[in-house]
């Protein structure tokens, strides 16, 4: 008879878009085979609101049960993003004005906390996906000696809050999707001796088996160009993308185009040059950054940076915002991949991405070889499975 667990993660659905989970749908997925497993979540589709667009209680999809949990407050951004300035960058406040923020933060779903608390002793194990969000902070103390943490932690403003102190201490484990997220976590939660997988974990990674790499030429004409795939959002380093690649265009002879696949949450500038596709099908996905010189990714903030390893897999060059650890991380250790800094890095990476075809062949290379001995699923399901048994033993 296969082990129950339950699976806690603030959106999941095919129609939810987002790193963290998307990689919880195919990581659950993946389980599934071997593992009972039960999705606990809302009824919320985005992130921005989370408005009530599901009106199942409970679901299959993909042969996984998914129960659903309504969101009692949407979220005012407005008065979010206020509040933010009485918790955030080490101004003096309470534990009482954190609780408040997570509430305000959401999604906001007492229901699904209480259901937890209510049937910890139906699952042997509950799994929570972020650290971010309402249904980890409140749900995870609840039946913290069966929990594992999948926290996507990475430096930035709210892991400070007071909260954290306490809760990354509290789960039986962790997954981490990186060694550079291991590190963080160690040294800033003085927690090493949680049981966890060393930093080896992440998601695997899989390419349709056809992929036209001369979609965008067709579509769009002949020409060089890189891409970006991803939520265009200034917290994803895209206003300063544009301003680099502007000021780049300016000051060097190039006819490069700057190509942007994902959901525009900020304005694009309006150039013949840069070039934005929306929010495309994954094969339109894989199609255009086959074709690109290299990927750009331009994030500060990223836990994995899973379109990364999909360039790499594809035999993409990448260019990563060197600021971010982990897509740091990424380039030195696979060797396929530069990073920058400051403009003058950036304009230097592009430069020598351009004019060295078979040093950017090589690092082609280097990316499948890298993702084939790190993040295919047997890889990391086999690690998975390697934390939950040593949690329910």
């Amino acid at each position: 008879m296969k082990r129950k667990l339950a699976f806690v993660v603030q959106r999941y659905g095919l129609e939810v878009n987002g790193g963290a989970e998307t990689l919880s749908r195919e990581l659950v997925e993946h389980l599934s085979d071997i593992y009972d497993i039960e999705v606990l979540t809302t009824k919320a589709v985005e992130y921005t609101t989370w408005a009530n667009e599901y009106t199942a209680d409970v679901e299959e999809i993909n042969g996984v049960t998914v129960r659903r949990f309504a969101v009692d407050e949407p979220r005012n951004l407005n008065k979010f993003n206020k509040y933010c300035g009485k918790v955030m960058g080490n101004v003096p406040h309470t534990l009482e004005q954190e609780d408040k923020w997570f509430d305000l933060q959401g999604p906001h779903t007492p229901q699904l906390i209480q259901y937890i608390e209510e049937h910890a002793a139906d699952y042997e194990a509950f799994i929570f996906m972020t650290y971010l969000y309402y249904t980890t902070v409140k749900g995870l103390p609840k039946v913290k000696d069966k929990a594992i943490l999948i926290s996507t932690a990475h430096d930035e403003p709210p892991i400070y809050l007071k909260t954290f102190e306490s809760l990354f201490r509290m789960p039986k484990a962790f997954f981490y999707l990186t060694v550079e997220e291991k590190k963080f976590v160690e040294r800033k939660f003085r927690n090493a001796n949680i049981i966890n997988n060393d930093g080896l974990g992440g998601s695997g990674v899989e390419v349709p088996a056809t992929i036209d790499s001369k979609r965008f030429e067709k579509e769009h004409g002949p020409g060089k160009y890189m891409v970006y795939a991803g939520r265009i959002d200034e917290s994803k380093g895209c206003r300063e993308l544009f301003e680099f690649f502007e000021r780049y265009k300016k000051e060097n002879d190039s006819d490069i185009k700057l190509v942007m696949m994902g959901k525009p949450v900020m304005p694009i500038p309006k150039r013949d040059d840069i070039i934005s596709l929306g929010f495309v099908s994954e094969q339109e996905k894989y199609d255009v950054m086959s074709g690109a010189e290299f990927l750009i990714m331009s994030s500060p903030f990223e836990s994995l940076s899973i379109v990364v390893l999909e360039a790499m897999t594809l035999s993409v060059p990448v260019l990563c915002n060197g600021r971010c650890d982990v897509l740091k991380g990424h380039c030195v250790r696979s060797n396929a991949g530069l990073y920058y800094k400051n403009y003058y890095e950036f304009e230097g990476c592009v430069n020598y991405l351009l004019s060295h075809d078979k040093e950017r062949e090589i690092m082609g290379r280097n990316g499948v070889d890298y993702v084939n001995e790190n993040y295919t699923w047997d890889k990391i399901v086999n690690r998975f499975v390697d934390v939950v048994e040593q949690v329910v033993k």
